[in-house]
């Protein structure tokens, strides 16, 4: 009788308690937006952690703790740079995107290649 008066002041509780903030929008890529502009927005984004810097690699990556949104950022020396690369988890699928500011042939090439990852095991 306790056990059930608990339950259901826990419940009367837990339906008065305020819903938790909905985490802000991460933001989309604007390829309209100038490379540097939309390079500082990006890496400037709340919950944001940026992976540690391999300095033989010209990127840059960025994860949201969410687990559900990553980006890339090409450095000077990147093959396709400038370019910005964004991978989001929608529907429960991986869906890669990006933005092509230097040459188009090259930027295809490291988009072929980021979106393959997603499909990529380990044996």
């Amino acid at each position: 009788m306790i056990r059930a008066g608990l339950t259901a002041l826990l419940m009367t509780l837990g339906a008065c308690a305020p819903e938790p903030a909905a985490a802000p929008a991460l933001m989309d890529l604007d390829c309209a937006a100038p490379f540097e502009a939309q390079r500082a927005k990006m890496a400037a984004q709340p919950g944001l952690v940026p992976a540690p810097r391999d300095y033989a690699e010209p990127y840059s990556f960025y994860s949201h703790e969410d687990g559900r949104t990553s980006y890339l950022i090409t450095e000077p020396g990147a093959p396709a740079h400038p370019a910005l690369m964004m991978q989001k988890v929608v529907a429960g699928a991986v869906r890669t995107t990006g933005c092509p500011y230097g040459d188009k042939a090259r930027y295809d090439e490291l988009y072929a290649y980021l979106d393959g990852l997603k499909t990529w095991r380990r044996k």
